[in-house]
């Protein structure tokens, strides 16, 4: 008897075990992100699986990833927030607007496709994959988009692991840690470039990067208004963004069990780095290069915006 459920049984396999893969390089290799290997392994996979994993793929890019980005809440509290100091939220806040309407304008400049121009503003102002996953379900972009959009942040992140301690090399070890939080796009990308400059580094860089990690309710909530009031039926703010805040608020009480957390932290990776498998396994490499010359050239430029942005505002309000 034909059962839809077990269509996604191969897909959803093929993404758990390269997922594991991913996490066991990265045990060996600490440098090389797990959601980097990944996409990586997405890519080199990507065209040569059977079509009955194609529903399964699916089914994790959408499901896995929107269940990460609400369990990313928990690793966050109003607390953690309020005690940056306001100099440096109003850092986050401006880095954020700047970089998201400046990559827009360079997406339009350069002449990128008007969905992918959005993701890649989304994802290299605030978050990387999970950004963009939650900007793709009220904005009119197609896989191809989402699949691009995330190798883009996947490239140019990791490039930032070499360059900020690089360039920050004088720098005092806390403000080097605001600033990658502020400059580098994933979470895990942003530890690897603020480790080099030690533990009071990476401390400040996961809270600031947390902190830009908020600023996706409201900026997806408010293209979606744009997106109804253009004709369209998007959620205002998808569920599963309204559940990244509801994890937050939880945080915040201190009632979370400390075990509890460091559980989620490893169920999270586990399930942006099967998404990112899935995704990466969308990308035909045959296909980027042709069309994607302006949308590398569009990740350049917008990470050198967010590298500059971010540098000038925590100057000003530090």
């Amino acid at each position: 008897m034909y059962t839809p459920q077990r269509t996604k049984v191969p897909g959803v396999a093929i993404a758990i075990i390269g997922a594991a893969v991913a996490l066991a390089v990265n045990a060996v290799l600490p440098v090389l992100s797990a959601l980097t290997v990944a996409v990586l392994i997405g890519v080199l996979i990507g065209g040569k699986l059977p079509d009955n994993t194609d529903t399964g793929l699916q089914w994790v890019t959408r499901k896995f990833l929107r269940t990460g980005v609400v369990l990313l809440g928990l690793q966050l509290s109003v607390q953690d927030v309020t005690r940056l100091g306001w100099g440096t939220v109003v850092a986050v806040v401006l880095t954020v607007l700047v970089s998201f309407g400046g990559t827009l304008a360079l997406a339009r400049l350069v002449g990128v496709p008007k969905g992918l121009g959005l993701l890649v503003a989304t994802g290299f102002s605030i978050c990387g994959a999970s950004a963009i996953a939650a900007m793709d379900s009220v904005a009119k972009t197609d896989k191809q988009d989402v699949a691009a959009g995330v190798t883009l942040v996947t490239l140019y992140g990791s490039a930032a692991i070499a360059l900020v301690p690089l360039i920050g090399a004088g720098m005092d070890s806390e403000f080097l840690g605001k600033w990658a939080g502020l400059s580098v796009h994933e979470v895990a990308q942003v530890v690897a470039a603020a480790s080099p400059a030690g533990a009071t580094a990476v401390a400040a860089a996961v809270i600031v990067k947390l902190t830009r990690v908020v600023l996706l309710a409201p900026m997806v909530a408010g293209v979606g208004l744009v997106q109804r009031k253009q004709g369209g039926r998007p959620p205002v703010m998808p569920l599963f963004v309204a559940g990244f805040l509801a994890m937050i608020a939880l945080r915040s009480t201190g009632m979370v069990p400390g075990f509890l957390l460091d559980g989620v932290k490893i169920t999270t990776t586990v399930l942006f780095a099967a998404a990112m498998v899935a995704l990466g396994s969308a990308v035909r490499i045959a296909e980027l290069v042709r069309t994607g010359r302006r949308g590398i050239l569009l990740g350049a430029m917008s990470t050198l915006l967010v590298g500059t942005v971010s540098l000038i505002a925590l100057r000003i309000t530090a």
